[in-house]
């Protein structure tokens, strides 16, 4: 029979809440396990962010060569290399492996453990042939591409954003199903390095959570570089014969549609792995969408068990995750001494296209239906010198504020480096600083920054004080 290992905290899973909450633990010299059955960093390091971002980068230089007349560049001349372009995201992502590693964690004070977690109890986990009791445990489970039941789907070799990063040759006609985040990023990167792309999207929009004037922003952008986007088309099933595969849909007003491709991306969303909790003996209350259900200490149903990350969403991002991630360990550590409920106030999140398409707080579509009363300022960034110089003169800075006051309840930035801008106004709604200070405060020119100031600008100048600017231009005049 395995002895018993004692710890304050077992986590489950080594993406970013995980990793967080075991290095919390660390710091605060608890004894911590962490337990991963895969890969160290999660999906974030391996198939999500740092790989994408990687992709990205290669695809915006072909652009940017492309258009090589723009800049006053009489030539150019380049190959696209496919494997070279995978082999350069394989290369980061091994350059960036180290900060989430076994041995980094290891020195920090964390128990690194590879192999599946099965939850005996609410205090036992065991790993292998080793039980480890624990005072309290973190699911740090994440999430994994939705596949939807499409006919046909099966039965070939589809793509999604864990394998994607296996390809050896650039596919001559790519389908991606899905209009968010994901598949728009996907979609460009794709079409920039030379695939043809078609786009299917059951919404009325690509970005359909975010606002209008973005997603049309976004849809131009798509247009004028040929990746063909089909709104309101529902895919209905895929079709195989002798090599060649064929995607039919039904689009608007039931038009159907026959396209053929050499691969499919499947983009439509990401559900959370809680499937590996169904052996665990233990009961867990989900919500209706699938994932776990906390309480705003991030506790599941039961309480000496929490969760966080992509397992519990509302947001699927890395930085969310981490954010929970501080909640659950010290809850998790310092309950009931102290408790601390998770706050989603200020949540920021950015779509990696070109432009790039960053939110916080509520946009207008959100507003609109939370019947927020609200006021909206919006400073077009072709109008900003930095952008014009950069060619980068497109998009806008828009800021929601409380109806008559500077205080700013969200921020939607479309343009270059609009993830980089938001950062100024996720301070300032953290630490209520309106669009007032914000204006008053020096911004170096010539930057991508100053439209920040700009937008405070317009906000100012639509509540300038009528009454007294009549009055100082009786002053002025009574001095002439």
């Amino acid at each position: 029979m395995a002895q018993e290992e004692r710890f304050n905290l077992v986590v489950i899973g080594a993406g970013a809440a995980g990793l967080v909450s075991s290095l919390i633990a660390a710091t605060v010299k608890a004894r911590v396990a962490l337990v991963e059955r895969h890969l160290m960093g999660g999906d974030c390091l391996n198939y999500g962010c740092v790989p994408s971002k990687a992709l990205i980068r290669s695809a915006r230089l072909v652009h940017e060569m492309k258009h090589h007349r723009d800049y006053g560049i009489a030539k150019v001349s380049y190959e696209i290399d496919f494997r070279e372009v995978m082999a350069r995201v394989h290369q980061k992502i091994s350059k960036i492996a180290p900060h989430d590693s076994v041995e980094r964690y290891t020195q920090m004070g964390v128990e690194c453990i590879g192999g599946d977690a099965h939850i005996v109890d609410p205090h036992t986990v065991r790993v292998g042939d080793r039980v480890l009791r624990t005072r309290n445990i973190i699911l740090a489970l994440g999430a994994e591409p939705q596949i939807p039941p499409l006919p046909g789907l099966a039965e070939i070799p589809y793509l999604t954003s864990e394998n994607l990063w296996n390809l050896e040759e650039l596919p001559r006609r790519l389908i991606i199903l899905g209009g968010g985040p994901i598949g728009c990023e996907l979609a460009q990167a794709f079409r920039r390095l030379g695939s043809d792309v078609t786009q299917i999207e059951m919404a009325e929009r690509l970005l359909p959570r975010d606002d209008a004037d973005a997603s049309q922003l976004i849809a131009n952008r798509f247009a004028s570089e040929g990746i063909r986007v089909l709104s309101r088309t529902k895919a209905l099933e895929v079709k195989s014969r002798e090599g060649t595969s064929t995607l039919v849909c039904e689009g608007p007003g039931g038009q159907r549609l026959e396209l053929g491709f050499d691969k499919i991306l499947v983009a439509v969303g990401r559900k959370p792995r809680t499937a590996q909790l169904e052996g665990s003996g233990l009961a867990f209350e989900l919500n209706p969408n699938g994932t776990l259900k906390v309480d705003r200490y991030l506790r599941t149903s039961h309480r000496n068990i929490y969760a966080c990350g992509d397992v519990i969403g509302p947001y699927q991002f890395t930085h969310t995750a981490s954010h929970q991630a501080w909640f659950c360990a010290v809850n998790a550590l310092f309950s009931p001494f102290k408790k601390f409920p998770v706050d989603y106030r200020v949540i920021p999140r950015c779509t990696f296209t070109d432009p790039e398409v960053a939110q916080v707080g509520h946009s207008e579509l959100s507003a609109k239906e939370a019947g927020i009363d609200y006021e909206v300022a919006t400073y077009g960034i072709d109008d900003l010198d930095r952008a014009i110089t950069d060619n980068e003169d497109h998009g806008f800075v828009k800021v929601l504020t409380a109806k008559g006051k500077d205080r700013i309840i969200g921020c939607t930035i479309v343009g270059h480096l609009a993830g980089e801008l938001l950062s100024e106004y996720v301070l300032a709604m953290k630490n209520n600083i309106g669009l007032n200070r914000i204006l008053g405060t020096i911004h170096a020119y010539p930057t991508f920054a100053e439209a920040n100031k700009y937008a405070a600008g317009v906000w100012r100048r639509a509540h300038a004080p009528q009454w007294a600017l009549g009055i100082l231009a009786k002053f002025h005049a009574f001095r002439r």
